[in-house]
């Protein structure tokens, strides 16, 4: 299991949207399941938050290897679809992520730099 993420988060639908925000969450489903079927990511998570005040109201998590990852960050159908994603929900982000030995190397990385900058 790879140990680099990407983080796709959104807020409440934009108002008068939500029709228009549903058909992309379900577009957005089909091509990540066809992502995992075809390789290009190992997994992917869908989360729907409960309301607690703030502005996350779900986000999902696909899992693979960086290479992979960026390469489907970078594809058209991708960018299209974040694009749209934008357009009909409020709050809308990708990052990437990591864990495990990947976070580890990271906060070592982050501790040694600080400790060199003292």
């Amino acid at each position: 299991m790879s140990d680099t993420a990407m983080f796709i988060g959104w807020g409440t639908a934009v108002r008068d949207r939500e029709e228009q925000a549903t058909m992309v969450f379900g577009e957005a489903s089909d091509y990540w399941k066809k992502l995992q079927d075809a390789g290009d990511i190992e997994s992917y998570d869908v989360f729907m938050l409960e309301p607690h005040g703030g502005d996350l109201t779900g986000f999902a998590v696909l899992k693979g290897d960086t290479q992979h990852l960026g390469s489907v960050h970078a594809s058209d159908e991708f960018q299209k679809l974040i694009t749209r994603a934008s357009l009909v929900v409020e709050g809308f982000g990708v990052v990437n992520a990591t864990s495990g030995n990947a976070a580890a190397e990271q906060i070592g990385m982050s501790a040694s730099m600080a400790a060199s900058m003292n």
